[in-house]
């Protein structure tokens, strides 16, 4: 019997915590993503190589892998993009829709850190 809760139907399974495992997870579930994987791993490298610090690399990989968790359960992903429609819909930050979708974004990305992170 799994410890972990059910989410209703997974599209795959949780990839491991690693680079390659994560982009090939992201490859299969929302290709689409792939360019702003790779860019932000550029980011990721190029504040790591000025600074001498691996945390950049850490933090790109530890946030992929939640936006994997993420578009790997269609809960999540239905709340993420709900989420993000409200925010792309109002009036602005003043707009109560607003700060209602970056609440919400906000816990959906909770939730996924949470889920890899255990």
């Amino acid at each position: 019997m799994s410890t972990q809760p059910d989410h209703g139907q997974e599209l795959i399974p949780r990839p491991e915590r690693t680079p390659e495992v994560v982009r090939v997870a992201l490859a299969r579930i929302a290709p689409h993503r792939l360019g702003e994987m790779e860019r932000h791993k550029e980011q990721a490298l190029t504040a790591a190589i000025a600074d001498g610090k691996i945390g950049h690399l850490q933090h790109w990989l530890t946030y992929w892998h939640a936006q994997v968790e993420i578009e790997r359960r269609p809960d999540l992903s239905a709340r993420y993009r709900a989420a993000l429609a409200s925010v792309h819909g109002t009036e602005g930050r003043d707009d109560p829709a607003f700060r209602s979708g970056m609440n919400e974004l906000t816990a959906v990305e909770a939730e996924a850190q949470r889920a890899v992170s255990a």
